[in-house]
């Protein structure tokens, strides 16, 4: 049968399809996609670091987040869900890659009690069973710049579904002039590629994420090697909350 389209989610899967192979990053194949990733923990990936993000830190720090709920998608080994476990959340921590996750895991043993206070689940941020909030505080480090266009529906469906009101977003993506392809929408799907990932200006984050709160929206710092935090002016951090009620942020 050459008809295969009758609910959005088939719209979904045909549109995916056209990313092949790069659409094994965000498909039921990403798994194994990102398994072949981080097999070899040597390499030289500035995310591999047991350190977390700069911008989280301050966040804390300044007191523009509070000890609650949090949930980190795309979680990798682990460096941003500990470093808030450790500073008194209780952290979901979530991730497709069963490596990724198993090295997270490594590293909550080897920190203690902070690891243990981390829910590590391996799976689909989307469709996992028991992601369902409400969370005070979501943490995206290099997930949110990974997905198509066509997914970007989704990605704030599950914020509203897990964001609890008031709660926040934590988001660091590609800035575009620094890292990661600045082609229209509509050119990834002429092209069947992502080129690596999307890159965003700020009035594109702040047109995507309408109806939130901008708490701060800035270039993250570049950390030196010695620092305890990490850092690439490459990528844009925002912090952006959600209203309380649809009113407040009408």
């Amino acid at each position: 049968m050459d008809r295969d389209v009758r609910t959005m989610e088939d719209v979904l899967r045909l549109l995916d399809g056209l990313f092949a192979p790069e659409a094994d990053r965000w498909t039921a194949r990403a798994g194994a996609w990102w398994d072949g990733f981080y097999r070899d923990r040597a390499q030289p990936v500035p995310f591999f670091v047991a350190k977390p993000d700069e911008s989280l830190v301050a966040y804390v720090e300044k007191g523009l987040v509070a000890p609650g709920r949090a949930l980190e998608l795309g979680c990798g080994p682990g460096r941003n869900a500990l470093y808030l476990a450790g500073a008194g959340f209780e952290v979901d921590a979530v991730d497709l890659s069963p490596k990724a996750v198993d090295w997270a895991r490594e590293r909550a043993a080897e920190a203690g009690g902070a690891g243990a206070r981390v829910r590590w689940v391996c799976g689909d941020a989307f469709t996992a069973a028991g992601l369902d909030g409400p969370y005070d505080l979501v943490h995206d480090s290099g997930c949110f710049h990974h997905l198509p266009p066509h997914r970007r529906p989704g990605y704030l469906a599950l914020l509203e579904r897990v964001l609890a009101p008031g709660g926040q977003l934590s988001l660091a993506c590609f800035a575009a002039g620094a890292m990661g392809s600045e082609l229209p929408d509509a050119d990834f799907y002429r092209d069947g590629r992502l080129h690596g990932g999307l890159a965003y200006t700020p009035e594109e984050l702040r047109w995507i994420f309408e109806g939130f709160e901008e708490v701060e929206l800035r270039r993250m710092h570049e950390e030196p090697v010695d620092s305890p935090y990490f850092g690439e002016s490459f990528l844009w951090t925002a912090l952006l909350r959600r209203p309380e009620s649809p009113a407040e942020g009408a």
